[in-house]
């Protein structure tokens, strides 16, 4: 399973970004200092952002970014997606010519990664940026 550095930084932004309070305007260098993460990587992730409609830029002394609409209204997945980071459970994809195997057949688990990618997709897309802040996390059942 591999989540990128993009994806994960970037759900930690927007929820530092939350946890500072409704119409919080944070600096990059703030955001960066509470969760070190280098104020380089976030201009890009925030660029995505703010073209994803996640976060928009304030300009002036007081200027940094704010959340675009309430924390509780965006989903991790919509993060995500925003910053090019689909977690992927295996290294097909459907436009390949060739299936896992480097042939034309598909690898004998194929679906069943294909399916773990669907489960994590549901999973992020029913937490909210609120939901983190909060530590309402759904808690899964240790298999006995």
């Amino acid at each position: 399973m591999k989540l990128t550095a993009k994806g994960r930084y970037a759900v930690m932004a927007v929820a530092d970004l939350a946890a500072q309070g409704v119409d919080a305007c944070e600096s990059l260098s703030a955001i960066g200092a509470r969760q070190g993460i280098s104020v380089t990587f976030l201009e890009q992730l925030f660029a995505k952002l703010r073209r994803a409609e996640i976060v928009e830029s304030v300009r002036g002394a007081q200027g940094g970014y704010r959340l675009a609409r309430p924390a509780a209204k965006i989903t991790l997945d919509r993060i995500i997606h925003a910053v090019d980071a689909q977690p992927k459970a295996h290294g097909c994809t459907p436009e390949a010519k060739l299936g896992c195997t480097g042939k034309t057949d598909r690898c004998l688990t194929h679906s069943l990664w294909g399916a773990l990618e669907d489960h994590i997709g549901n999973f992020l897309s029913g937490i909210t940026v609120q939901d983190v802040v909060d530590e309402r996390l759904p808690i899964l059942e240790a298999a006995e």
